[in-house]
């Protein structure tokens, strides 16, 4: 007698692929040593009080929306940017994002 196990895909960890790609370059930066755990976790929790306070948290987007601004944030606070910078890239991909054909990979211009 054969034992007849189901398998199933595992749940993904990201809901889409952005969580990802922004828990990555958190990790990359940290590792880089461009801020340690500790203050990124201070940090993240502040940003996660003030949203929770508006609004209960569903741990999807609006958790990793909390992530990019924390990131974003410590990165102006750090040197490494500045926030005008962060809008021209945002606004940018935007602007690719609205303006690729459907099905197509958005990517930015050089100009």
């Amino acid at each position: 007698m054969t034992d007849c196990i189901a398998h199933t895909a595992p749940e993904p960890v990201f809901a889409e692929p952005w969580h990802a790609q922004v828990f990555a370059v958190t990790v990359a930066l940290n590792e880089a040593g461009r801020f340690d755990w500790p203050e990124w976790a201070t940090r993240f929790s502040a940003t996660l009080k003030r949203h929770g306070l508006k609004k209960e948290l569903d741990g999807g987007e609006d958790y990793f929306r909390a992530w990019l601004e924390t990131l974003e944030t410590l990165l102006v606070d750090g040197g490494e940017t500045n926030a005008g910078d962060i809008d021209a890239v945002s606004a940018a991909w935007e602007k690719a994002y609205l303006t690729t054909p459907h099905g197509s990979p958005v990517e930015l211009s050089a100009d």
